[in-house]
């Protein structure tokens, strides 16, 4: 295969190495180290895309994530849409196409949208399409938007990865200023987070024939990557863009293609003390009839594809600049065999030291370029004179323009930090830092290698700001954002439509809304609005920049977090020792992972949890409650915050003691129920369920924003800091002595909700006296570090008592038995504390709580409600399915309630269960009936207790 178009020799690509690849349907080829943009130009391939809105023949015209206007399709195991074809690495038996046409670029019959240009200028969609119906055009409307269809499935191979750095300096950039800084701080002795974009380290001077204090800028380059390589406090990332700069120097990076098999891209969350922006700067296009023809190009991109690829995009070429960069250019095209016919600057005097570069190349002072020939490709260029004329065409195939440089300060903005519009340079560059970061080199707006890393050897910049060439008889479309199709006439529009503010203008035109994010054109809108309302560009100011500063795949910001890793369960110390022992695992809520109960061999799940029951009431068990949400809470003012949040006094205890309350939400309904102990005078701890710890977390930091914001209240959440293991029965005692404690655990030292610090198993312990099973219980906290030790041993000593480890299945059962309320069960979202028989823990001596008030209200409104009781069905043998529902005499038409739970007891020998029942307090020693689908069965309605209803087992 023929590449017309690679020289012989030259660029940073391996020629032994070809690569074969298909765009749109044909068969091309390529070299190791290509773009597949390179490749495409390479290969003669001019017309490679088409607009998104006029569908205007496109062709590249950048060389990196700055190109607005060849956007390609990938298929096969790279499948991907909107990919810039100059930021695709080229591999062997790639398949890409355009996007955005139909049926080629070639011929494509969204064409004819050129011909209703007239029709459909910035924000048509806004003004019609009224009449008779929008949804008579929606679905054609519908199906122009966008541009590459989403990927139907995931990559055939590989994943995604996350993972988190730390670092004293994070570096964003590896050209000669980003290196340079690494070199500073990797010497000093700091943690260094160096990430580039690129496919490797350099920068502009990958692109460029540059010399550094006398030698290859390539080989300073090399020099200092090999320094930074043998640096153990540096890690070195390419292929690494930093996307995004969050609050507290927290930094984005998305690495693509690592160095580790399988993985498909790696994302980094980088903390950092100090960020060190040094992107660079992107050099801007040229504004003026039909610049967006194939064939014109940024200057600086024709040189990156001649010195860096080996590739010349065509063979005869003018240059259009505005300022001395272009010279560099002309020469190193010039010394490729590239017919340079023509340099137009638009400065009325060029200076010399720039003319000197090309001396055999005609420099046109004070011209600029009016227009091109060729529809589907440059055939000449019209250069006009500024101070006017008719102008004179030169034939050429490329166009290379270069309006300016514009720092790359995305990154910095994103930081909250502000610019400024320096009018030597005519571009935006960084102010004032808001968060601990600098930008350096380009970035900073220095352009010169000589103010970057001194010893440079490049011209003065000397630019003249053109913001857009307005020539007699102009008749083709000057376009300022060419991705998006956005003209000067656009912009126009926008502000005589009262559109006047750049964030206005930004979003009536779609300037700077596509991919590239204006990247090469956003300069040129603000440029243009301050034209029109004369006005300094400092006045009009810029858009938000908003991350990412490129692409991301919705993999890459994912993660590991796909399938069951979207949402990871929560284990505890011991979930190993429990699948061990044969449980059978439950959510447990907040997606932690508990057993349900423990079968014996050829047991059932009625059996287990029996005889874990059994054990309970009558010897002794243990079971993990360390998911069950905990909160440490202090300052002066936690007392009266927790009076506030739970419905009875919680300020009165003394430091030891606890105390079980409701915590309510504004409409008086219950959002959790648990246990605050007070740990010393400031320090408190209260406990939550497992699933509305979240919530529980949510509503105490909202009132202390909202409505308290000048108490002083600290809540940590302890919930992994602390695991317990809880030792329940009539042996509990007996058992947690034989463990060894100096805790003094005899009834009279340590009583019923109370709490002791010590030592239990030899590990620094908290234990807490509270009972969720109407049992004698211990809740033994310790570090997590701590818990699998504790475990074993407690199942050790507890051995000759007969203790049995329980799960989730059979707490429900005791629950049941002593009448707990659930908040799975019994708290559906229409009963208050007194439905529950819980009127006891609403305080009438506290003026005020939350929810107080709502809860007044309601009861007071009169009518039936729902209440807790007991069912007992007549035959003991008969279960009740929960949630069943309980009916006025059996009829299906009406409900009177439903059953919320039903469970065997051990200690009645028969099924017992627990039921809302409107008017069920008054309705006791009646009949009530449940509704099965064809049956109907009586209860006799009791007290929701069976099990120890004074409560002694549980103070013994």
């Amino acid at each position: 295969m023929v590449q017309r178009n690679r020289r012989a020799s030259g660029g940073r690509i391996d020629r032994n190495r070809p690569l074969h690849f298909t765009f749109n349907g044909k068969l091309y080829e390529g070299f190791e180290g290509d773009t597949l943009a390179s490749a495409l130009l390479a290969n003669g391939i001019r017309l490679t895309a088409r607009s998104f809105k006029y569908h205007r023949p496109r062709s590249i015209m950048g060389h990196g994530v700055e190109e607005p206007a060849t956007l390609v399709e990938l298929d096969g195991e790279d499948a991907s849409g909107n990919r810039p074809a100059t930021t695709v690495p080229l591999r062997d038996g790639l398949s890409a196409r355009s996007v955005n046409c139909w049926p080629s670029p070639e011929f494509d019959l969204g064409g004819i949208n050129q011909l209703l240009s007239r029709f459909i200028p910035a924000g048509f969609y806004y003004k019609t399409f009224k009449w008779p119906n929008w949804h008579l055009f929606e679905p054609s409307i519908r199906r122009a938007a966008g541009l590459a269809a989403a990927p139907e499935s995931p990559p055939a191979s590989g994943h995604f990865e996350a993972r988190n750095a730390h670092a004293d300096v994070l570096i964003a950039g590896a050209g000669p200023a980003g290196l340079q800084a690494a070199l500073e701080a990797g010497r000093a002795g700091k943690r260094v987070f160096l990430a580039d974009e690129g496919a490797e380290a350099g920068g502009s001077l990958l692109n460029r024939n540059l010399s550094i204090g006398g030698r290859s800028a390539l080989d300073w380059v090399e020099d200092a990557v090999a320094e930074l390589r043998g640096m153990e406090n540096v890690t070195h990332l390419q292929n690494a863009t930093v996307w995004a700069y969050r609050e507290h120097n927290l930094m984005i990076v998305n690495e693509r293609e690592p160095e580790l098999d399988g993985v498909l891209e790696r994302s980094w969350r980088v903390r950092v003390g100090e960020v060190v922006i040094a992107t660079g700067a992107t050099e801007r296009a040229m504004v003026f009839g039909d610049n967006d023809r194939p064939g014109v190009m940024l200057a600086s991109s024709v040189q990156a594809y001649v010195n860096r690829w080996g590739v010349t995009p065509g063979q005869r070429m003018v240059l259009f600049t505005n300022n001395n960069s272009v010279y560099a250019v002309a020469a190193d095209l010039a010394a490729a065999g590239m017919q340079v016919e023509a340099i137009l600057d638009c400065r009325k005097t060029v200076p010399p030291e720039a003319v000197k570069l090309v001396p055999d190349i005609p420099v046109h002072a004070a011209t600029v370029a009016g227009d091109v020939r060729g529809r589907k490709g440059v055939r000449a260029v019209k250069a006009v004179p500024v101070t006017g004329g008719a102008g004179r065409w030169i034939d050429c195939d490329v166009l290379g323009c270069s309006g300016g440089w514009n720092p790359t300060v995305h990154l910095w903005s994103q930081s909250r930090s502000t610019l400024r519009f320096d009018e030597d340079l005519a571009a935006f560059v960084p102010d004032e830092a808001v968060q601990n970061c600098r930008a350096v080199g380009a970035a900073a707006g220095d352009l010169t290698l000589d103010r970057i890393v001194g010893g440079g050897e490049d011209l003065a910049y000397a630019i003249e700001p053109l913001w857009r060439v307005n020539v007699p008889g102009q008749r083709g479309k000057a376009f300022l954002d060419v991705q998006n199709d956005v003209s000067v006439s656009d912009v126009h529009l926008a502000l005589r439509e009262g559109y006047d503010n750049v964030e206005h203008v930004k979003r009536y035109t779609t300037g700077g809304m596509g991919i590239d994010q204006g990247k090469t054109g956003n300069i040129n809108i603000i440029g243009t609005v301050a034209m029109q309302k004369g006005v300094p560009l400092q006045e009009v100011g810029t858009t938000t920049f908003r991350s990412p500063y490129t692409p991301v795949s919705f993999g890459a910001i994912g993660g590991l977090r796909e399938g069951w890793r979207l949402f990871p369960y929560r284990h505890t110390p011991v979930t190993q020792w429990n699948k061990d022992h044969g449980a059978v695992m439950y959510e447990a809520g907040a997606r932690w992972r508990r057993p349900g109960y423990f079968p014996k061999p050829g047991e059932g799940l009625q059996e287990a949890v029996n005889r874990e029951c059994r054990a309970v009431r009558e010897g002794v068990g243990v079971y993990d409650g360390s998911p069950l949400g905990t909160f440490e809470l202090k300052g002066r003012d936690v007392p009266k915050f927790l009076d506030f949040i739970y419905s009875n006094i919680m300020s009165t205890l003394k430091p030891g003691d606890g105390r079980y309350g409701l915590m309510l939400s504004e409409d008086g309904l219950i959002l959790d129920d648990g246990v605050a102990f007070r740990l010393d005078e400031h320090r408190w701890m209260i406990s939550t369920s497992t699933g509305h710890a979240d919530a529980v977390n949510q509503h105490m930091e909202k009132l202390l924003q909202t409505e308290f914001p000048d108490w002083q209240v600290l809540i940590t959440t302890v919930t992994s800091q602390w695991n317990n293991a809880t030792i329940c029965g009539p042996k509990a005692r007996e058992v947690l002595q034989a463990v060894d404690s100096d805790i003094d655990l005899s009834p009279e030292a340590f009583p019923f909700m109370s709490f002791r610090e010590g030592t239990v198993a030899g590990f620094p312990a908290r234990v807490v006296r509270v009972s969720f099973t109407g049992e004698l219980s211990y809740e033994v906290n310790v570090a997590p570090r701590h818990m699998a030790a504790l475990w074993d041993k407690v199942m050790e000593v507890g051995a000759p008592f007969g203790i049995l480890p329980v799960g989730s299945e059979s707490s429900h059962v005791l629950r049941v038995e002593k009448g707990f309320l659930s908040l799975g069960h019994e708290v559906d979202g229409t009963v208050d504390a007194y439905d529950l028989g819980m009127g006891w823990v609403m305080s009438k001596k506290k003026p005020d709580y939350l929810g107080k008030r709502s809860v007044q209200l309601r009861r007071s409104g009169g009518g039936t409600r729902r209440e807790l009781v007991g069912i007992l069905a007549d035959d003991p043998n008969q279960q009740i399915p929960e949630g069943a529902p309980l009916t006025p005499g059996g009829r299906k038409e009406a409900t009177d309630g439903l059953v919320t739970a039903c469970v065997w007891s051990v200690v009645n020998n028969r099924w017992v269960g627990l039921a809302l029942l409107e008017d069920g307090h008054a309705r006791q020693g009646e009949t009530a009936h449940v509704r099965l689908k064809d049956d109907v069965i009586p209860v006799t309605v009791t007290k929701p207790v069976f099990h120890d209803p004074e409560g002694k087992l549980l103070r013994s």
